[in-house]
């Protein structure tokens, strides 16, 4: 989620640039970066959590029940915040590959 971060601080900066100087971002080239560039962010993002979730069953179901109580419950909100999460960043890659199908 590290990368996650730091793509779209990238993206951002990228974004007041082109705000401030009144220029446009539809070069080919530029928008197959930004499209390949949120698709390896969103299948890393739907990577970790899915690993998280795998971790979260291996503790609850096969090792027992967490004995810690509400630091269990921390681990499996976090767990659900981070597939939710994950829609935004899908649908954001879908958009990117619509502009670049569309330009």
């Amino acid at each position: 989620m590290g990368l996650q971060v730091i793509w779209s601080f990238v993206l951002s900066l990228l974004d007041a640039y082109a705000l401030v100087n009144k220029k446009v971002l539809h070069n080919a080239v530029l928008v197959s970066l930004f499209v390949v560039g949120d698709w390896v962010t969103a299948t890393l993002s739907l990577a970790a959590a899915s690993s998280s979730a795998g971790i979260t069953v291996l503790y609850f179901n096969d090792l027992g029940h967490c004995h810690f109580g509400e630091e269990c419950q921390k681990y499996q909100i976090s767990v659900a915040l981070a597939f939710f999460s994950w829609l935004p960043i899908s649908m954001s890659s879908l958009i990117m590959l619509w502009l670049l199908a569309a330009g």
